[in-house]
Formats: structure tokens, sequence, C-alpha cells
């Protein structure tokens, strides 16, 4: 079964950010047998001065597959890990769900993060509501909203950027598009017009890939290069990438 882990505002100003630490927790939980990473992605919520947050508001979502029957250790080890590794001075909200238990309200939770302030008790009330865990761990816990917000938008499967798949850090050269698209797990290549290319295809990978969701599918945007020879795409630049998943 897939679980989504929605975690938030575990850093502070001087600590690396919430996904690096969502990258620790979900190597942590692979390594210990407990579940395999599948991917983590990052989803940027409304950012408003009645709202705290350290840098840019945004929270982390991994999905993962295991066994219901192991649920219980999951949501012990993720909980265990943040109230170890969150920052001080840290606001850190750690949700677990199921696939099963993620309904429309939880997807309009996260849609509603985005353009609305939002408090941890509805948060808490929300989760109640549809049988998911969610929990406050550090400081004024208010990173329940972040957290149950991620999920939902990860679930809905149109917003975010990938922060993590396997090998996509590792990744660098000229793949045809079949090539990538099995190395890196990605569900799709396409222009930003969303056409997608041909397998045959050939592309340069340079070290920062940043595939997006869209449709529920995990998706590189490329375009074409200017006057190259060797390949016929080259992903956009990362400016793009961010300017369409803040």
């Amino acid at each position: 079964m897939y679980y989504y882990i929605g975690i938030d505002d575990t850093d502070n100003l001087e600590s690396r950010g919430t996904g690096h630490r969502a990258r620790q927790l979900g190597t942590s939980l692979q390594d210990a047998g407990i579940a395999r990473l599948i991917c983590i992605t990052r989803h940027q919520l409304l950012v408003h001065k009645d709202i705290p947050y350290t840098s840019h508001n945004s929270s982390a979502c991994l999905l993962m597959e295991c066994e219901p029957s192991v649920e219980p250790r999951l949501i012990a080890w993720c909980r265990d890990f943040l109230l170890r590794e969150s920052a001080p001075g840290s606001d850190a909200g750690l949700c677990v769900a199921s696939s099963q238990n993620i309904s429309s309200a939880i997807g309009n939770w996260g849609k509603n993060a985005k353009i609305k302030v939002l408090n941890k008790t509805l948060a808490h009330d929300t989760a109640e509501q549809n049988n998911i865990y969610l929990e406050g761990l550090t400081g004024e816990k208010i990173g329940v909203i972040g957290a149950l917000a991620a999920v939902g938008l990860r679930h809905a499967g149109n917003d975010g950027r990938v922060l993590w798949l396997p090998m996509l850090r590792e990744t660098e050269g000229i793949f045809s598009a079949l090539e990538l698209k099995k190395r890196l797990t990605l569900d799709r290549i396409c222009t930003r017009e969303g056409v997608e290319i041909q397998d045959t295809d050939t592309m340069m990978a340079d070290g920062w890939i940043r595939p997006v969701m869209r449709d529920n599918k995990i998706t590189l945007i490329v375009e074409k290069p200017e006057n190259h020879e060797k390949y016929q795409w080259q992903h956009v630049p990362k400016e793009y990438i961010k300017s369409i998943s803040n």
C-alpha cells in the first residue's frame, strides 16, 4: 500500500531545510526495511505576514510503499526521527496517511493552504475526520498545517516539484528519453506545451533535474537547445521550474 508522509517546519535559519530532512527520513526508512521510498516532493504554501515560517513556507511529502501491518512502526520511526533531528526552535509537524484514507477534504486542505491563512485546530479536526495521523512535535506545533497540506497536494498530483527520485542527483550526461525515464522512474518527458517527446530522442542532463507533478505523473519538462548537434533536448532552466512550482 502507498503511504504519504508530510513534514513541515523542521528547520531554523541556521539548519538545513525540510527538504534535506525529508531525504534523510526517507533513506532511513528504506535502509531500516520499513518501507520503499518512491519519491519526495516539495510543496509551496501561502506566504503571508500572519504565517510564521523559516524561509519559504514550503513543506515536503514522501511517497512510500509498505504493508499496512507496519503502519504503527512507520509512524513511530517518523515521529522519533523528527523529534531527534528537527532543529531547535522549529515547529515540526508530521502527517502519515494511507492512500485509501486521503479524501477530497484533504486535497482541499492542501489547496487552501496555498491561498488562505489556516489554523492547527482545524488541521487536527480535518485529519481526525479522515482517520489520518497528524501530530505537532516541536515548538508551537503549527507544522501540522503544512504537513497535512503536503499530503493533500501530493495525492492530488498537480502540485510541487520532485526533490528525490532514485539516481536523480547522480544523473548527468546525454541519454535517450527512454533511458532517462527508466533510470529515474519518470512517467513522462514533455515540452512546456505538454507534448511528449519520442523515446528515441536524446537529451542532456546537467545535474540539476527537477521534475514536477502534472496529472499525477512525474513529469520532466524539456526544451530545444540552441545550436547543439549532440542532443535534441535539454531540461528547462531551474528558474522556470521554480516559477511553476512555487
